[in-house]
């Protein structure tokens, strides 16, 4: 056994003989909310977002405003695609830079805010579904601390992330979904993070500066999108692939679009539903965002 791994696992034995109660769950010691927490499908477009005052970023820290400050923050990002479903459960994940070709004044950003490997424990105890691995190794990628540290720029929050299984579909990440909905009652915000249409390989990079550009079946399905939202038809949302070769325009792969299935999977049945940042990015990409509850 290497020797950081033994370490590792004897750091964990030892926890467990003498400091049982550390593992107890994270939300017991929560007070049950009288309303049930928001949950969002964020937008996050390109990494620079993290680091400019964009139109964008300024509406995310205005919605950190407007909603009771979580105990926790659970992200699904786009960006942490696996073999599986994980979840970060190490007390100080790291900032992971995965992009490349932007400024350095991006890749020197650092979003210290903690983990928690109670809370970790205790999702992975809810989703049924599946396994659900406890992940040391990953950390807060772009599709999250880009929003995040608009949102809570101290840092002083807890933030983990659960992967997207990229060998399941939208049905399977819905029904998951689901299983994470105690959260919500315990002040836990949930954040899917992605972009409802996200074509990079069509993007009018000349365009970028150019307010609200969008191909026509862009806003055709992004307007598709918001409609069937409203309307709380989730089952056209999940079966996309059926609404039209626009919508494969829109969806040329599924990252993106697949964390919004966890945010539309936690609307109950009294929750009011808007968007915010509804804008499109070089004619193939939407910033339209979702807040529910």
């Amino acid at each position: 056994m290497e020797r950081k791994k033994f370490i590792q696992t004897l750091a964990t034995g030892v926890l467990g003989m003498t400091t049982l109660s550390a593992f107890k769950n994270f939300t017991d010691g929560l007070e049950q909310q009288e309303h049930l927490m928001p949950v969002l499908f964020v937008g996050h477009g390109s990494p620079k977002n993290g680091i400019e005052d964009t139109e964008f970023s300024r509406r995310w820290t205005q919605m950190a405003k407007e909603i009771p400050t979580p105990k926790a923050v659970l992200v699904v990002s786009a960006h942490w695609f696996t073999q599986g479903t994980k979840i970060t459960a190490m007390d100080f994940p790291k900032t992971i830079h995965d992009f490349g070709g932007f400024p350095k004044e991006l890749f020197d950003v650092q979003y210290p805010a903690p983990g928690n490997p109670a809370l970790a424990k205790e999702t992975a105890g809810l989703i049924h579904s599946a396994h659900v691995e406890l992940d040391h190794d990953w950390g807060l990628d772009h599709g999250t601390w880009t929003i995040i540290r608009h949102m809570y720029p101290k840092a002083n929050i807890p933030v983990l992330q659960l992967s997207i299984d990229y060998s399941k579909g939208p049905q399977y990440h819905y029904e998951l979904g689901k299983e994470l909905a105690a959260l919500r009652k315990k002040g836990v915000l949930i954040i899917g993070s992605g972009n409802m249409v996200h074509n990079l390989r069509m993007v009018a990079w000349d365009k970028l500066n150019e307010k609200e550009y969008a191909y026509d079946w862009a806003a055709q399905m992004n307007n598709t999108f918001k409609s069937l939202i409203q309307e709380g038809n989730h089952q056209s949302l999940i079966q996309y692939n059926q609404l039209g070769k626009e919508a494969l325009l829109a969806i040329p792969t599924p990252e993106h679009y697949l964390p919004l299935m966890y945010t539309l999977a936690l609307q109950g049945k009294n929750d009011a539903v808007s968007f915010f940042n509804d804008k499109a990015v070089g004619g193939s990409l939407t910033m339209t965002s979702v807040k529910i509850g």
